[in-house]
């Protein structure tokens, strides 16, 4: 049987020192599609170095479209989808290539993906129950989104499989990095909180920007054993919250005139 083949499509934008990394662990694949945000910096030239199928086109917090852009323009059976700050290690490319070459009944599949915060992998507060579901038959799947919802979602003509290897996100290698992509990401799930829950009560918007912090940090340092991760740990756990009451307080600031009127 004649091994399938699988084309990588990577999001990219202003990750020079990243895309390497990501693009040199999938450079075995059959193809590769970078869909570029209008990077600034040297992102392209380097995807340059492992492709020439890049196509420039602007996010505008639409990554559902950057993806099925993506999956439109590859030509591969499979499609595997990535960010530019992910890799795939040794043991998932085997059993990625174990599927092109043997076939399966199933149309997509999952696999776990382990999170690096400041140079270390979290084993225990760092979300890792987090199984992305990326690899894909093309014409099988396809990515949606709705208003009530930031992040973009993979519908599935058929079933879908689990894969026991491992996918490394690189997603915060420095705080600085931590912050100005929160500030982005917190303004999206801001707008997308508003357009699924509206306007909730006074009292409800404060117990969120006071208790739901701090809840998520017991959660993720105490109940997910965080504080095991040692000062890893307890500082992505904090900024966590800190993330959580960035959305809540943006969620705020989106219906300010509405609140301030309720104080009047």
């Amino acid at each position: 049987m004649q091994r399938e083949k699988l084309s990588v499509v990577i999001l990219t934008k202003n990750e020079a020192d990243m895309v390497a990394r990501c693009l040199e662990s999938v450079k075995w694949a059959d193809e590769i599609v970078i869909v570029d945000d209008n990077s600034k910096d040297d992102t392209v030239a380097v995807a340059k170095k492992y492709t020439d199928k890049i196509i420039i086109n602007p996010l505008n917090g639409d990554f559902t479209k950057q993806r099925n852009m993506g999956t439109d323009n590859s030509s591969g059976d499979w499609i595997l989808q990535m960010d530019q700050d992910e890799s795939v290690t040794p043991e998932l490319k085997c059993k990625i290539l174990e599927i092109l070459r043997g076939g399966t009944g199933h149309a997509a599949f999952r696999f776990k993906r382990s999170n690096n915060f400041c140079g270390k992998f979290l084993e225990f507060g760092g979300e890792n129950s987090h199984r992305p579901m990326r690899l894909f038959k093309k014409g099988r799947a396809r990515f949606t989104a709705s208003d009530i919802r930031m992040d973009e979602a993979l519908e599935v003509d058929g079933s879908v499989g689990d894969i026991d290897a491992v996918m490394e996100h690189y997603n915060f290698p420095d705080i600085s990095r931590y912050v100005v992509r929160q500030d982005f990401y917190s303004t999206l799930e801001a707008k997308a909180l508003f357009n699924k829950i509206g306007i909730i009560p006074e009292k409800k918007l404060r117990r969120e920007l006071t208790f739901g912090p701090a809840k998520l940090f017991f959660k993720m340092y105490i109940k997910r054993q965080g504080c095991k991760d040692g000062i890893h740990g307890l500082v992505f756990a904090v900024l966590s919250a800190w993330r959580r009451f960035l959305i809540y307080a943006k969620y705020w600031e989106l219906n300010k005139e509405h609140y301030d009127k309720g104080a009047r």
